[in-house]
């Protein structure tokens, strides 16, 4: 175990050491983030950032620790890494489509599922049980495709998808050793290899970055997250399958209510905007670091919350998920995600108060 631990402070370092080169050759890539109204650096920013977290969790995973994985799927994961990351380079130099992006993804996903193994074979859930058969591979290729691009869209501040992705994946590899019991050390292994990678990273991408994640480190990161979410997945539980959701529930409540807000506003699913969590916060006056940390602490929420499904019963868990989802929705219409004329819990809420306020009489001494 010391050993182990010993490679995840050697990982960490390899990271934060080759940053700067990674730094240096996104400026000779022409791999830069230059100023829009959709952006909020004020200046060229290199990005392909993620090819540093990319090299050190590799190097990590086929030279130091190499006897704790499969054989087999290290090297089926690997190529689907590599399509990622290749896809990612390309967009951050030359800007792809979001159909080309996609492409991209879709056959990293399809690496993972034939190749490397990792699907939804089976849903048990509270009173059904059957195997998804033919349904296994869009299920599979949906949830990758879902949380890849989940994490995608909250790459908008210095340092947030990196710090939200090291809380996400910090939860999920406690949950996976102590809890879940996957069959496998290797895949708690591999997720705090990459946690100790993103740590290497953050302190160069942390507000005021030298370098940006870009489309190469949030596509790779929002991968990962979901193959090895998925790992846990094979047989889908209900705790199974709420857990990930939970622990990736800032980029997925993002996600979830961009794509709400625009079919509201009748604009396409893929159009940019700045109505996202980060955006809202910053409207409403707290400054960049203000915003990060402020998420940073929501991720925290959603991961402790995590923690409690495997330690609840049945019961206590849908109780819990009835006061997230509550307390979620509640949250998001007081900032706004949606618009300022649309939380119909709040104007709800605020009625009934409003109704028992005129039917209580007023007591006299």
């Amino acid at each position: 175990m010391f050993s182990i631990i010993v490679s995840f402070v050697v990982t960490m370092l390899i990271s934060a050491a080759i940053t700067p080169f990674v730094r240096k050759l996104a400026f000779v890539l022409g791999a830069v983030d230059k100023p829009n109204a959709r952006r909020v650096n004020t200046k060229a920013m290199p990005t392909m950032g993620g090819l540093a977290i990319f090299l050190s969790f590799t190097f990590s995973t086929f030279v130091i620790l190499r006897p704790q994985f499969n054989t087999h799927l290290l090297f089926s994961l690997f190529l689907a890494e590599t399509v990622v990351i290749i896809t990612g380079m390309i967009d951050d130099i030359k800007e792809l489509t979001p159909r080309q992006k996609m492409l991209g993804l879709t056959v990293a996903a399809l690496i993972v599922y034939f190749l490397a193994g990792v699907k939804m074979t089976e849903v048990n859930l509270p009173f059904m049980h059957f195997n998804l058969g033919w349904l296994s591979l869009p299920v599979t290729i949906i949830w990758i495709l879902a949380i890849t691009n989940a994490v995608n869209l909250i790459d908008g501040l210095d340092g947030l998808a990196t710090g939200v992705s090291i809380i996400a994946l910090f939860t999920m590899g406690i949950i996976g050793f102590f809890f879940l019991s996957v069959g496998e050390a290797g895949t708690p292994i591999m997720i705090f290899t990459l946690v100790a990678a993103l740590v290497g990273f953050l302190p160069h991408n942390f507000h005021p970055a030298k370098i940006f994640l870009g489309d190469t480190g949030a596509l790779f990161i929002g991968f990962m997250l979901s193959v090895l979410s998925l790992q846990g997945l094979k047989n889908v539980t209900f705790v199974a399958l709420v857990i990930p959701v939970v622990i990736l529930g800032v980029p997925i409540t993002d996600t979830l209510y961009a794509i709400i807000r625009r079919k509201l506003n009748n604009k396409p699913i893929t159009q940019a905007d700045k109505h996202h969590l980060h955006h809202r916060l910053m409207q409403m006056g707290l400054s960049h670091r203000q915003t990060v940390l402020v998420i940073y602490g929501i991720a925290l929420i959603f991961s402790l919350i995590a923690l409690l499904y495997p330690l609840s019963t049945f019961w206590g868990n849908i109780l819990l998920t009835v006061a997230l989802i509550f307390g979620l929705e509640l949250f998001v219409e007081s900032i706004g995600l949606l618009g300022p004329n649309r939380a119909p819990l709040l104007h709800g809420i605020r009625r009934i108060v409003k109704k028992m306020a005129r039917d209580t009489p007023n007591s006299t001494e």
